[in-house]
């Protein structure tokens, strides 16, 4: 199984990404994680050191997915 994590900021594009990625995904062929920098700040350099450079970004087996744009990482880490 492939493990996946989806980064967003919880923002308009970020939420409408999120649908669409749960939509598509096959939850038993893909392992996926949604992580939310406002729940869960503490996951932003684990993103960053993955590659993410924007958000909403999908990983999987550490490949980044740069899905639309919502947010920099800078607006991200800035607040």
């Amino acid at each position: 199984m492939k493990k996946a994590t989806f980064y967003h900021a919880g923002c308009p594009v970020c939420m409408d990404a999120e649908k669409m990625v749960l939509g598509y995904l096959d939850n038993s062929k893909v392992d996926l994680e949604i992580v939310h920098f406002e729940e869960n700040a503490s996951r932003i350099s684990e993103a960053e050191n993955l590659g993410v450079k924007s958000v909403p970004a999908l990983v999987i087996d550490n490949q980044v997915y740069h899905i639309n744009h919502g947010a920099s990482m800078e607006e991200i880490k800035s607040g």
